[in-house]
């Protein structure tokens, strides 16, 4: 299982270093070993953004382990980064996290009155 993690992460790195030329406005992903994009529930989702003009950020999803990362790829070397990685599980349990009033159960208990 591991080497499958590792390979699927190589080849998003290739990806990422291949579409290091792109204007950064298209979302690229991973193809699987049968060769066809995937779907929704495709390995992984991998959404470029371009910073300045010297680096290209690459938030790549997955959504079966739950899972984000975050790579930086210098534009001028080529070199990819990991910046971050996040189990996002518990983060999508919160009910609501930074919001402005109205809170979700302030609207709820509004609703309920009618």
């Amino acid at each position: 299982m591991k080497q499958l993690v590792f390979g699927a992460v190589a080849v998003v790195i290739l990806l990422a270093a291949w579409a290091v030329g792109g204007d950064g406005s298209t979302a690229w992903a991973q193809r699987p070993a049968g060769g066809s994009l995937p779907t929704a529930g495709g390995d992984f989702i991998v959404v470029p953004t371009t910073l300045g003009e010297k680096t290209q950020v690459l938030t790549v999803i997955d959504p079966k382990r739950q899972a984000l990362g975050v790579y930086h790829v210098d534009l001028a070397t080529g070199k990819i980064a990991l910046r971050a990685v996040r189990n996002l599980q518990w983060d999508m349990q919160v009910a609501y996290l930074n919001n402005e009033n109205p809170l979700p159960q302030e609207i709820r208990a509004l609703l309920e009155q009618r």
